[in-house]
């Protein structure tokens, strides 16, 4: 497996994907990360193009780590020394990276990906090779997915101690930026507002505060990256968001009253602890792409391969 960046991602990927028996290599932005996983054992470059013959020689599957607004650049090396390459990649968002595929590396073997998994660090030295347990990870299961990559990209996650949760790619883009995107840019203004406060009020900041701005610790170009990639599904959760903050703003203007808003987000988080344990289920190899989204849509997750 040839894993292209080796941030928190591309870097718990390769730790691993190392502890499940395969053979990896990877390529890094600089040289300072690659010496850093280089002094770790592991083998790592910052020569994407010989990375890339070299998972053409074996075919390899090429797992893409990078933000979105590097892919590009990083597509044309693909199509230049691995272009039929079993593909792959752990963005945040889906249709923008297919469509990026099919405008740069057209002839690859592309199935995406979306490992629901990280934290607020960023870096080689932020990986974690158990950062996938029991983690949902997204196998886009469009019409048209090579079966044979798909099946790859489950076993990849399911070595890595993942679940496979298939959906197609505009059904994840909508679903994320409800779940992922729209807590980034919320989080984002609650500690702008609580900044806007006196000294006082950061001192007295605790757990609520803490726990709702976490992700505002998130290197701000990531954040972007992934928020401005997913622009269209994001403003219709923005969007959904501001109808209900004006409902609640008006309520407590008018009547004082916040129990419909409260009351609303505690059922909601109820629903959300409850889908904490999901029904898990295996499938036969060859499942259709439309069985398989159903699936997703229901909350499932896939374990492995039924007998």
């Amino acid at each position: 497996m040839c894993v292209i960046g080796t941030g928190l991602i591309g870097g718990s990927l390769m730790r691993a994907a190392e502890k499940a028996g395969r053979t990896v290599w990877g390529t890094a932005a600089s040289e300072r990360t690659a010496a850093e996983a280089t002094a770790d054992g592991f083998d790592v470059t910052v020569d994407t193009a010989a990375a890339l013959r070299r998972a053409a020689d074996v075919d390899a599957l090429v797992v893409l780590a990078v933000p979105l607004p590097a892919l590009a650049g990083v597509l044309k090396q693909v199509a230049e020394h691995a272009p039929t390459c079993r593909l792959t990649d752990a963005v945040s968002v889906k249709v923008a990276v297919a469509d990026l595929v099919a405008e740069h590396a057209p002839r690859a073997r592309f199935v995406g990906g979306h490992p629901m998994a990280g934290t607020a660090e960023s870096g080689w030295a932020a990986g974690n090779g158990e950062l996938f347990a029991d983690a949902a990870w997204v196998v886009a299961a469009d019409d048209g997915a090579d079966p044979e990559v798909w099946t790859d990209v489950a076993e990849l996650a399911w070595a890595c101690g993942a679940r496979v949760v298939p959906a197609a790619s505009d059904e994840h883009d909508l679903a994320v930026a409800r779940i992922s995107h729209l807590p980034h840019l919320f989080a984002a203004v609650l500690a702008a507002v609580g900044a806007e406060g006196d000294e006082l009020a950061l001192a007295l900041a605790a757990g609520s505060f803490a726990d709702g701005t976490r992700v505002a610790g998130t290197r701000p170009e990531l954040v972007l990256a992934m928020c401005e990639g997913n622009r269209d599904a994001l403003l219709g959760a923005v969007d959904s968001a501001l109808g209900r903050l004006g409902a609640m703003r008006g309520a407590l203007a008018s009547t004082g009253g916040l129990a419909k808003t409260v009351e609303a987000g505690y059922e909601a988080r109820q629903r959300w602890a409850a889908a904490r344990n999901p029904e898990l289920l295996r499938v036969r190899r060859g499942t259709p792409m439309a069985r398989l989204r159903e699936i997703g849509r229901r909350g499932a997750m896939i374990t492995g391969w039924a007998e």
